[in-house]
């Protein structure tokens, strides 16, 4: 296992790049701890794969460095690096068996045969597989040379890392659940250090301890699925994570007080002033609350969603979602007010910082 460390990596696919806008990856520089559990979340090409690829060593960054440990591994290849990819696609070998193809790493390590029965026994058992230990890969469905992919990346314990590019992809919906907690159960008794890319919020708030998220060749936040949910560093986050995302209306400040049309609001902490072209009031629809008091809007549609309904409603002429329980009612003259303590100012798509609060 390792400690990988990304020291003001930037990657451009074309020669001589001049603005930032020519840039995959504008800058990046962080620290993924030994044995932690990450996930790089964002839409498609926003670079998260970018990123990993460079970590594995499928690219060499435009600039920056690499290390692994104490080990500068900018210049290495992948072969040299020690890790573990498993690709979006399944890549097994379907003439092998489901046993030779987990054993088969190890093998190729001169690994002795008493351990290699050893461990891919257990993991076989782990993924499920028993069954089909014996039989060829050809045979099998999507999800089950899948697992085989992440057994196969599971099945030596000295990786440095363990990389994983969207590995759900190709996964009936009703397996990815499973898998998804499978693997979390394989962290947590292996340890080893895990960067999961994907597009999926669910996907990745499952997994992760630690949330990457990336938005335009940027690190956008880093957190855990509480802080992304509770305190978004930046609009995109705000919007993305969350089903609905956060309602975000345009305001504007004087004098420490919000202005959202006609309505205003007191936020303790925030600036008299803010020098920004655009300045946002965030809200998560979960901290909206619908009744008889408060401002009031005008509803467009309600959807029922199982547990919950989500009221669409007009306020100020702007958009806004509210989550209600199941059995809750639309009242008549419908109002809403919000949560203080879930507000969030943004300026130019960036958090205010409340004074004394984080």
């Amino acid at each position: 296992m390792a400690r990988i460390n990304l020291k003001d990596i930037r990657h451009a696919y074309m020669d001589n790049p001049t603005s930032d806008d020519d840039y995959a990856l504008k800058r990046v520089d962080h620290v993924f701890e030994d044995g932690g559990a990450y996930a790089l979340l964002g839409p498609s090409g926003c670079g998260k794969t970018t990123l990993l690829n460079i970590i594995s060593g499928l690219l060499r960054p435009s600039e920056g460095a690499i290390h692994f440990g104490t080990v500068d591994v900018t210049d290495l290849p992948t072969e040299a690096r020690n890790i573990a990819q498993v690709f979006q696609f399944p890549v097994v070998y379907d003439t092998m068996t489901v046993y030779d193809n987990l054993a088969f790493p190890l093998r190729n390590r001169g690994v002795a045969e008493d351990v290699v029965d050893r461990r891919v026994r257990e993991i076989i058992g782990m993924i499920g597989l028993e069954d089909r230990a014996r039989r060829k890969a050809q045979g099998l469905t999507a999800d089950e040379k899948q697992k085989i992919s992440l057994g196969r990346g599971l099945a030596r314990a000295d990786v440095n890392a363990i990389l994983f590019d969207e590995p759900l992809t190709v996964i009936d919906p009703h397996m990815k659940w499973a898998l998804r907690t499978q693997l979390k159960e394989l962290h947590r008794r292996f340890g080893h250090t895990m960067v999961y890319v994907t597009h999926d919020q669910t996907e990745a708030l499952t997994f992760a301890d630690t949330v990457v998220v990336m938005y335009e060749g940027e690190i956008v936040q880093i957190g855990t699925p509480e802080e992304l949910f509770e305190r978004p560093r930046h609009t995109f986050v705000g919007y993305f994570i969350g089903s609905p995302g956060m309602n975000l209306l345009p305001a504007a400040m004087d004098g420490g007080i919000v202005r959202i049309g006609g309505q205003s609001f007191a936020l303790p902490g925030m600036p008299q002033r803010l020098s920004a072209k655009r300045i946002e009031l965030g809200i998560r629809p979960e901290f909206v609350r619908l009744g008889r008091e408060g401002m009031p809007v005008s509803i467009a549609k309600v959807e029922d969603v199982g547990r919950k309904k989500i009221v669409h409603a007009d306020l100020e002429g702007e958009t806004i979602a509210v989550v209600i329980d199941e059995d809750s009612e639309v009242p008549a003259e419908p109002c809403v007010a919000f949560d203080p303590a879930h507000l969030n100012l943004y300026a130019d798509s960036w958090r205010v910082e409340p004074e004394g609060r984080p």
